[in-house]
């Protein structure tokens, strides 16, 4: 089980590496871009309306491409922001991902041949009798909370 864990966050934390340098590449082309067209845009305003005009053009360039960065910016935030919300609504309980998991399973039943069944029956009531109250605790709990 924790083994699967650590591969989780291994594989998301090389995803996340490689979307990092994949996005700074990006930037860094689209900087130079912006940069040779602003130049290109300066020159001919320059040529054309004069030095006053040619910086105004360039300002009202810088302006519009920060503010589609900033649009870009706001709206990633925002599916970040409503990832975990919607894989909540979609994750498995632990008891379901401890019951899919072989290692766990044959963990179980080597406790069971150790202990005996005689003696688990009880343990087992009480623990269900625990996981009920903790199941109809978080049932209580998420329809408590406000929906969003």
């Amino acid at each position: 089980m924790f083994h699967k864990l650590l591969d989780d966050f291994r594989e998301s934390t090389g995803t996340a590496l490689r979307l990092t340098s994949l996005a700074a590449a990006v930037a860094v082309s689209l900087f130079i871009t912006t940069g040779f067209l602003c130049a290109a845009a300066f020159v001919f305003v320059l040529e054309r309306y004069g030095l006053m005009y040619a910086c105004l053009a360039g300002a009202g360039v810088f302006f519009v491409a920060t503010m589609l960065a900033a649009a870009c910016y706001a709206m990633r935030k925002h599916q970040i922001m409503r990832a975990p919300v919607e894989a909540a609504k979609e994750a498995k309980s632990p008891l379901q991902t401890a019951l899919s998991d072989p290692m766990m399973v044959a963990a179980a039943l080597q406790i069971v041949r150790t202990v005996g069944v005689s003696r688990l029956v009880p343990l087992l009531a009480v623990g269900g009798i625990a996981l009920g109250l903790m199941a109809s605790l978080r049932s209580h709990e998420a329809e408590a909370e406000p929906a969003e």
